[in-house]
């Protein structure tokens, strides 16, 4: 497997992120979306960091059971449950300070958005991965 990635010419700059990632695999993983949830199905307490922190470890819990590792991720798509900018760059922070943060340097977007599917959900992850 290969994965190539690149910023091309005349595109902005970015925070760690790729605009291109170019894939030759064998086998493509799709994560589900991870939520926010402990094992027991409650969701983690606490505010935003706490969510982000559950959502890192679901991610790994999830690339693991595949055979994968954050660097295999080829595709992130982060919603975080609001309008605030310094929210959303906050979970990015904390994001690509973790031990997920090889995964965000590939073509990644974040999105501020109006609700997630469970009540008081703040922070949800969409993973790609390829072996």
């Amino acid at each position: 497997m290969t994965i190539e990635r690149s910023n091309p010419a005349g595109l902005h700059p970015t925070p760690g992120y790729h605009h291109v990632t170019t894939v030759q695999a064998d086998t493509l993983i799709y994560l589900a979306g991870q939520c926010p949830l402990q094992a027991s199905g409650e969701l983690a307490e606490g505010g935003l960091a706490e969510q982000t922190a559950q959502v890192i470890a679901n991610t790994l819990t999830a690339l693991n059971a595949a055979g994968a590792r954050p660097e295999d991720v080829v595709r992130t798509v982060i919603y975080v449950a609001s309008s605030d900018r310094g929210e959303l760059s906050a979970v990015w922070d904390l994001l690509t300070a973790s031990e997920l943060a090889p995964a965000f340097t590939s073509a990644s977007t974040l999105l501020g958005v109006a609700q997630l599917g469970f009540p008081s959900q703040r922070v949800e992850l969409d993973v790609t991965a390829a072996l």
